[in-house]
């Protein structure tokens, strides 16, 4: 079957590259109508109470999407007229500011403290606005009228709240995504064009890669929606760990055109030889990247779906697309060719294997050292860190936090039975807890300076509705901070007392449990990813031993990889060391699984085991520093140029993750196969084992 497949592409070139041409336009169609979500605490698990809070919040009380504009230095009536602005604007629901209780004549001076509090600053110079959303924060319509605020807004002026973020996130990431490819593609351009021996092919490879990578995005359409993280590093990750796939087949293509007159025949033969190899070198890959799937905080599976169906297509592409395009493009390719400039092995192989004892202990000794480190990585939850500090909303969030008390608001939603006197008790207690700056509900509003009956409707409907009362707590603490995760426990601590059903819920909440949340992912994808990716690294060599080699190997590249964040003293975004356990293990234990194939395949030649793994590293080498060049330039070049941080972070690591695994596999797998060959030979099916040992 996979012969006869092999024998149509390679003579029917012209009409596979037709077909897979035409595919490209649903796919490009697809890949515009997939909404991309910009909210990270949507991925939350839908069970918890902070989450369900943010449904009712939203759903009920229709109050989750919010902004503050802060106005400095301005007369009441210039804010008023502001105010009323913003009204008109379509998907605003309502805007809260001191005029909607009381006249803008009153001098501020006598103005009641309930007022001044909440909207002005602490130093009287600056005010602020509320402003509620029709739709939710990371919809269009949203994100249309924050576009239509900021048009209002003067230098005065500064917006922030969730809704503001995620539009400035939005904007950001879709001004730098197509930065992102262009600059990873112009620099595996370079790495290839340095590497291989002709000057044409590596566009040939890449072009062929960019169908598999446009046949991904666009078949996304189907998920419903991806998150701006997942659009932003799909792209990358599919070419930097699909590229040696494509190297693979050229190579064997190459090997082919020495047995065979017709070079239709040798690219069958290449494509049926090499899809065999291929499907088990991407099993790893696709596995690594399906552990992600097993993650409650479901980020992960919007990564691990979209990535693993990357790999798959990779494959399809690279067996089927590609072998079309080297067909008409042979001449060309093998015209223009020069000579490849890649480094020679032959020391580093022979060092590891003549002071293989030695590198063996120094294998042991590292991961002591290697793994303390990577415990105390200092992780950040706040997904405002993510964005640069110039950004628009980040820099509103600071004058929130510094002029108004606002680091961080909670969201306190109680059932609308729980009496008068028990709400106003609450209240009372929650301004008593440290950190907070003010509690904001309809009691604090109703009083001697201000009666019930003149609150505007749209102020009670933002407090009060459909059977549940809202109070908002302002807190001088930071989201996920040491402080501000001990007065939430404080403050549910307080609600439950007065209303067991109550729910606590905003930015500060979600962090909180996201924290609790993937800590626990990330022990899960862990043990997953390393458990699958072993056993089909046990299935097959047939053994138990080499498994344990590989595995361990690039689980010390890991904790080396993610240890050097510590070393540097960098905060990493919480989803990073995740991302990274699973795809650098699923990614680069190809790298292991080359050596020793061909290890084993020296073996059975009849030589000696120190012979046979010198010359499986000797060829093995070149291979892994191709692959490994390319996926570090490709996403190195976006680490540079992202300023997007949990971007920036994943990529980064990466790209040193695929140069600390090919040097690992480099210096230390020689020797360890060398040491435990006999070893592997007693726990293996069908390992040959040379007479005449060293």
């Amino acid at each position: 079957m996979i012969d006869k497949a092999a024998r149509f592409i390679a003579y029917h070139s012209k009409l596979i590259l037709i077909i897979a041409t035409l595919l490209l336009v649903p796919c490009a169609i697809g890949y515009f109508a997939t909404p991309v979500n910009y909210d990270i605490l949507s991925y939350l698990p839908k069970e918890l109470d902070s989450v369900k809070g943010e449904v009712i919040l939203d759903d009920v009380l229709g109050n989750s999407a919010n902004a503050f504009v802060v106005v400095e230095g301005a007369e009441a009536y210039d804010v008023q007229k502001m105010k009323s602005g913003i009204e008109k604007i379509n998907g605003v629901k309502s805007v809260t500011w001191t005029d909607s209780f009381l006249d803008i004549s009153i001098p501020e001076s006598i103005l009641p403290d309930v007022v001044t509090d909440i909207f002005y600053s602490t130093d009287k110079k600056s005010t602020m606005m509320m402003v509620q959303f029709e739709n939710s924060s990371a919809s269009t319509e949203t994100m249309a009228a924050v576009k239509q605020i900021k048009k209002l807004m003067n230098k005065q002026c500064f917006m922030s709240g969730m809704s503001a973020i995620m539009t400035d996130t939005k904007d950001l990431a879709d001004k730098e995504a197509p930065v992102y490819i262009a600059i990873a593609i112009a620099l595996a351009l370079v790495a290839l064009s340095i590497t291989m021996s002709s000057y044409v092919l590596p566009f040939v490879l890449l072009f062929a890669l960019g169908y598999a990578v446009i046949y991904n995005m666009g078949t996304n359409f189907f998920f419903g929606d991806i998150s701006y993280i997942t659009q932003s590093i799909a792209a990358i990750l599919q070419l930097g760990v699909t590229m040696d796939y494509s190297v693979f087949l050229m190579d064997r293509y190459e090997e082919e055109l020495k047995k065979h007159s017709d070079k239709r025949d040798a690219m069958a033969n290449a494509i049926s030889k090499t899809f065999v190899s291929l499907s088990g070198s991407s099993m790893t890959t696709v596995f690594g990247f399906l552990a992600l799937c097993f993650m409650s905080f479901t980020l992960g599976l919007d990564i691990g779906v979209v990535m693993s169906k990357g790999v798959v297509l990779g494959v399809l592409s690279v067996v089927i697309v590609l072998p079309a395009m080297l067909m008409m493009l042979d001449n060309p390719i093998h015209r223009l060719r020069h000579k490849p400039h890649v480094p020679k092995f032959n020391k580093i192989v022979d060092f590891s294997v003549n002071k293989r004892k030695i590198l063996a202990v120094i294998f042991v000794l590292l991961v002591i050292p290697a793994y303390i480190m990577n415990k105390n990585v200092n992780m950040y939850y706040d997904f405002t860190k993510a964005l640069p500090e110039q950004m628009e909303s980040v820099s509103g969030l600071k004058k929130l936090k510094n002029d108004f008390n606002m680091a961080m608001t909670h969201f306190v939603i109680v059932d609308e039975t729980v009496p008068a006197n028990e709400v106003s008790m609450m209240v009372n207690e929650f301004e008593q807890v440290d950190g907070v700056s003010n509690v904001i509900s309809l009691n604090s509003f109703v009083g001697a300076a201000i009666s019930e009956s003149i609150l505007p409707d749209s102020v009670k409907e933002i407090c009060q509705k459909g059977g549940y009362r809202l109070m908002m707590i302002n807190s001088v603490y930071d989201p996920t901070s040491d402080e501000g995760n001990a007065q939430i426990d404080t403050l549910l601590d307080i609600l439950h007392k007065h209303d067991e059903t109550g729910f606590l819920t905003g930015e500060g909440a979600l962090g909180k449990d996201l924290v609790t949340v993937t800590a626990r992912d990330f022990k899960v994808t862990s043990i997953i990813s390393i458990a699958a990716i072993f056993i089909l690294i046990a299935i097959c060599f047939k053994s138990i031993s080499v498994p344990i080699i590989l595995v361990a190997s690039i689980e010390l590249a890991i904790l080396i990889n993610e240890a050097f964040s510590f070393i540097t003293g960098a905060e990493v975004p919480f989803i990073a060391p995740t991302i990274i356990s699973c795809v650098q293990l699923g990614a680069t234990v190809d790298y292991a699984i080359l050596m020793t194939s061909r290890f084993k395949e020296e073996l059975n030649a009849g030589k000696d085991r120190i012979s046979a793994i010198k010359d499986a590293s000797y060829a093995s080498c070149r291979s892994i520093f191709q692959s490994a060049i390319v996926f570090f330039v490709a996403t190195f070049g976006v680490y540079v140029v992202c300023n997007i941080s949990i971007v920036k972070s994943i990529c980064a690591m990466l790209a040193r993750g695929a140069v600390i695994s090919a040097l690992i596999i480099m210096i230390f797998m020689p020797a360890l196969l060398c040491i435990f060959e006999k070893i592997i030979s007693k726990t293996s099916y069908k390992w040959k084992v040379s007479d005449n040992e060293n």
